[in-house]
């Protein structure tokens, strides 16, 4: 279905720089070098393809043609909020879904869009250090891929499989480019990560982040306003976690309860 080229995105956004590609190394690599050199402020970069797209902590995202929507939005932002980067983007993509009609949408934090506790979406924020901290914000939504008979059939969906219909991924990539705008503006404000918190979905569940130098056990409370993940451990202590890899419940990697400790 090719419902994502050159001509199609300049209908869509005819006075916004950007630059599709069929097939690319990695969206946010270009961003990275874009910013760079002084890219426009929310100027995309597109593709139909990533052969090295790349998701947190190292790990690979590929996709097959015409199945995915892969793009980066590059942008400045002040260093106290560029922090807000992932949640501007996990927002956006959520609140897009919600008005298709989605149901059982959340986010896992800090970056997974799901629904129904099966990933449709990854964020991937990086930086570019300049006078202010240039952002390139890597969007991977899962559209059409087929996941059955594969590995991640139990964990990740697509959205023309949770609603049930076709889906343009141009006009996708619109609306949700309209909510990146929206919140992009209101990026200093306390609604930005009040609207996002109030899709989180492992709120009060028995988590595990592994940091790579230890496995942290607790219950997720709370996040921090700097981004942070309150765990409160079997002891009742509370612990600030930055970043790791986040295990609950319902991952393929279950989540140690606390009488299993």
């Amino acid at each position: 279905m090719n419902d994502l080229h050159g001509t199609r995105l300049q209908e869509v956004f005819p006075s916004r720089p950007l630059r599709f590609f069929e097939r690319i190394e990695s969206t946010n690599n270009l961003g990275l070098e874009w910013l760079q050199a002084g890219a426009p402020d929310g100027a995309l970069i597109i593709a139909d393809v990533q052969t090295e797209g790349r998701g947190r902590l190292g790990r690979s995202w590929y996709a097959p043609p015409g199945t995915a929507l892969l793009f980066t939005m590059v942008y400045t932002a002040p260093r106290n909020l560029a922090v807000r980067s992932t949640m501007l983007g996990a927002l956006a993509v959520a609140e897009t879904l919600r008005e298709l009609g989605v149901c059982g949408l959340g986010v896992k934090y800090p970056n997974d869009v799901q629904i129904s506790r099966r990933k449709v979406c990854g964020v991937l924020a990086e930086a570019a250090w300049t006078d202010k901290v240039g952002v390139a914000l890597g969007i991977g939504v899962n559209v059409r891929v087929d996941f059955s008979g594969t590995p991640f059939e139990q964990t990740a969906t697509s959205l023309e499989t949770a609603l049930g219909r076709p889906l343009d991924r141009a006009s996708l990539l619109q609306s949700i480019v309209a909510r990146l705008d929206f919140w992009r503006a209101r990026l200093a404000t306390d609604a930005l990560p009040a609207a996002w918190h109030s899709y989180l979905n492992m709120l009060g569940e028995w988590v595990e982040v592994h940091t790579g130098g230890e496995v942290l056990r607790g219950i997720a409370t709370d996040v921090a306003p700097d981004g942070s993940l309150i765990l409160r451990d079997r002891h009742g202590v509370l612990r600030p976690v930055w970043a790791g890899d986040l295990i609950t419940p319902g991952d393929d990697r279950q989540a140690a309860s606390d009488e299993e400790l």
